[in-house]
């Protein structure tokens, strides 16, 4: 893109910086959905106990939050779009490193890696996706989250399509993919960092007063609400097909709870800017957030296969754009609110299947859905508030 003084006629939109970023947030999606497909195959391999693997997962999950609260301070020192080629690299080399390990403790530290890697990477992505949203002055953050969920749905059909493959074999390939395509994309960026210096207008000069927008309690209300949202997805993603074999469902029917949810989002995510743009971000969540409730309550409280399909459908397609509309909001603040708000919206996500499986262990699993029910609700009360421009 070419710079202007300041008298100069606005440029026009930098298609070229969305088209790079569609490109890394499906990237993020591919990869993570073979990592998240093949760990039993990893499971099997090194030969984990259940508990093995959860420490696994916890050294993901530990890097992740690391790398979304160091990714906060460096894309609001050197500008997000530094964070979209190492990190994307980083991302790939430490999923070639996973499918290499055959000890608990180099998995737990290639974890770690990855967990980092992809932190840096959510920061820089999503920070730049606000400035490039900026830049074209109508909502559009939606679509490029869509690009994620439509990523993870072509990682899971990959990894279907190749369950005659090695994991090993399958991580490699798709580690080095992603390390070439940033590779690639290196040009690209560079173009891309001149959308960083819009990103300073909204960064607070003190830092100890980095809010979004203007007080400090907003930022943790934007982070409450993800974590509730990311929380839904958790759910989905660990629960919705035991929820449906509780209800006798055939094991083909009870897999297609979570692609049913998945289809859901994506489709959501892919109208949700002309509708946002159309109704407001404040409107479109809390309405989203009331077909969250009102789906995923009835289908649970009615207790059939098809109900609770259409329940899980309800849910994914209701919060399909409350989380970019919480990092749109957040990205008022910077980048460090971005890094803050999405750091507390992970920790619903990880959190959240345990805790309802805790629930479910102490009452019974219909009960501890509706966790998520609760949840969804309490974003339709609190999203005007944490969502309009101040």
């Amino acid at each position: 893109m070419t710079t202007t003084n300041a008298q100069a006629v606005p440029t026009a939109p930098p298609t070229a910086d969305r088209r790079l970023l569609t490109g890394v947030f499906a990237a993020l999606g591919i990869a993570m959905a073979v990592w998240g497909a093949r760990l039993p195959a990893v499971q099997t391999a090194v030969h984990l106990s259940a508990g093995q693997l959860a420490i696994v997962l916890l050294g993901a999950a530990a890097g992740m939050v690391a790398g979304l609260q160091a990714g906060g301070r460096l894309a609001a020192r050197r500008g997000p779009s530094h964070l979209l080629v190492g990190p994307t690299i980083a991302f790939g080399c430490s999923l070639i490193l996973l499918g290499q390990c055959r000890t608990l403790p180099t998995l737990v530290l290639g974890a770690a890696v990855f967990g980092c890697a992809h932190g840096l990477l959510d920061v820089g992505a999503n920070s730049s996706a606000v400035n490039c949203q900026r830049a074209y002055q109508r909502p559009i953050m939606s679509g490029l989250h869509a690009a994620y969920s439509i990523g993870a749905l072509g990682g899971a059909a990959l990894v279907v399509a190749t369950t005659w493959m090695p994991y090993r074999l399958l991580f490699t390939l798709v580690g080095a993919g992603t390390v070439l395509a940033a590779l690639a994309a290196h040009r690209a960026v560079r173009t891309a960092q001149s959308l960083d210096g819009m990103s300073e207008r909204a960064e607070p000069a003190d830092e100890d007063t980095q809010v979004v927008p203007s007080r400090r309690v907003t930022v943790w209300l934007l982070g409450a609400l993800a974590a509730a949202c990311l929380l839904a997805e958790g759910a989905a993603a660990d629960w919705s097909a035991v929820h449906l074999r509780s209800l006798h469902a055939s094991e083909a029917t009870a897999a297609a709870a979570y692609a049913v949810y998945s289809a859901a989002m994506a489709i959501g995510r892919l109208f949700g800017d002309r509708l946002t743009s159309r109704y407001g971000a404040p409107a479109m969540v809390r309405a989203g957030a009331v077909l969250a409730t009102v789906g995923l309550g009835a289908g649970v409280a009615i207790g059939t296969t098809p109900s609770a399909l259409l329940g899980w459908m309800a849910i994914g397609l209701g919060l399909s754009t409350a989380v970019p509309s919480l990092i749109t909001a957040a990205g008022r603040g910077g980048p460090r609110a971005v890094g803050a708000v999405a750091a507390t919206g992970y920790l619903g996500l990880l959190a959240g299947p345990a805790a309802i499986g805790a629930l479910a262990s102490l009452t019974s699993l219909p009960a501890a859905l509706a966790l998520p029910v609760v949840l969804a609700a309490c974003v339709a009360l609190t999203a005007h508030r944490a969502l309009e421009q101040r």
